[in-house]
């Protein structure tokens, strides 16, 4: 009888498990050699059309060119109607040539953002059926199209960008809503391999460190209304330390003030970690002091890093490079984002390796904007319930990476 119970039991868990697998909206991420991006690849549409996607996390919702785009399910969403009002449409859009998708009269307006080109275009929303791996669906996903114009600076092939910031059109809300799950989502951005975005149900069981998200007071997008907030995540980095040792910077540099600037906010779309001129200088001197005590040999930099180093000097471990620790401090007892060597530095050739940050300037709105090159190999999960961000930091220290999710 005890035996038949446990099998039961032991059957009833694993048919869970394989329900959730099964409902747990993923994508698959990548990573173009040539510029850096992590983009992914979806299916929309009656006829399953493949985009690639680059991958915006700062981006409030999805677009894509829709230029040759064909759908049975394709439609418009009207100005003034309620999924207008979420998507937050900006009046109406109408269209002089034939009709077809992203040419259409009293649609809904949208103001789609290439943030290669800096240009804001406007455009219109609509929706149609969205399609993830296993052939999970979301139906009337709401999206906007773009002109084929104005994807320059996209990674090769890839022909739009899906939007995960705090909107209620984002991937993750929209599949979230579509699934009944929980507001959260994870990103795995991998150094090489296939990564992993998904939705409500986290893929990795290992420990994690743990920070509030912070709201941003004033809307960070090219365009907005008085009032309205950041949908880019941003959290309370305190301090930078290197080799264990704070560096000497006034706190407001890096404190996020009511008109919403400074602070520090992860971006997907930035390559390299940017720091505000005044963190940057001490913080390259620290490093350079610190990669000097390590043996590590100095050489000219190269633009747009301002410290270099002889690749030969740099002696290696199965989680890449290795050179002094950069710790940002955050909020709590002992919590820090650490980054080791395989995201702190880039080979710039066979002889030459950079520490991967830029200089921000001396008068940028954001004080420290991560980077994608300091993403790699992290696990992040963004739970907009809680409003919390919970990171691994380099899973090639715990013998683990990306692909291997």
């Amino acid at each position: 009888m005890a035996s038949s119970f446990l099998s039961s039991l032991l059957f009833l868990v694993l048919l869970i498990a394989a329900s959730n697998a099964q409902t747990t909206p993923t994508l698959p991420i990548r990573k173009d050699p040539k510029t850096s991006q992590f983009y992914t690849t979806i299916q929309m549409g009656s006829n399953l059309v493949a985009i690639n996607a680059v991958i915006d996390l700062g981006g409030p919702f999805l677009w894509f060119a829709c230029n040759d785009y064909v759908s049975n399910t394709y439609a418009p969403i009207p100005c003034g109607s309620t999924k207008c009002e979420v998507a937050k449409g900006i009046g109406c859009v109408g269209c002089n040539l034939p009709p077809r998708p992203g040419c259409t009269n009293d649609t809904c307006g949208a103001s789609p953002y290439n943030p290669f080109m800096d240009m804001l275009v406007s455009q219109g929303y609509a929706e149609d059926t969205f399609y993830m791996e296993d052939r999970l669906s979301v139906p009337d996903f709401s999206f906007s199209c773009m002109d084929k114009d104005f994807l320059e600076g996209l990674a090769s092939g890839a022909t739009g960008m899906l939007g995960l910031a705090r909107t209620d059109i984002s991937f993750h809300k929209q599949a979230a809503n579509r699934f009944k799950l929980p507001d959260k989502f994870s990103l795995c951005p991998p150094s090489s391999g296939i990564g992993k975005l998904s939705v409500g149900v986290s893929p990795f069981s290992g420990s994690l460190k743990t920070t509030p998200l912070i709201i941003n007071p004033v809307s960070t997008y090219p365009i907005y209304v008085t009032g309205e907030p950041s949908d880019e995540y941003f959290i309370d980095v305190r301090s930078i330390r290197v080799d264990g040792k704070p560096l000497s910077v006034k706190s407001s540099y890096f404190s996020l003030d009511e008109n919403g600037v400074g602070g520090t906010k992860i971006s997907t779309i930035r390559n390299f970690t940017a720091l505000h001129s005044s963190i940057y200088k001490p913080f390259t001197r620290a490093f350079l002091k610190a990669a000097a005590d390590m043996k590590i040999k100095s050489i000219a930099a190269v633009p747009p890093f301002r410290a270099c180093f002889s690749s030969d000097s740099i002696s290696r471990t199965p989680a890449g490079p290795s050179a002094p620790a950069i710790d940002l401090v955050l909020p709590g007892n002992d919590v820090y984002w650490r980054i080791n060597g395989g995201n702190s530095l880039v080979k710039i050739d066979q002889k030459t390796t950079c520490l991967a940050f830029v200089d921000g300037g001396s008068n940028p709105r954001t004080s420290i904007v991560i980077g994608a090159h300091q993403l790699e190999e992290n696990f992040l999960e963004f739970d907009l319930v809680s409003s919390q961000l919970r990171f691994s930091s380099s899973l090639l220290v715990q013998n683990n990476s990306c692909s291997r999710l």
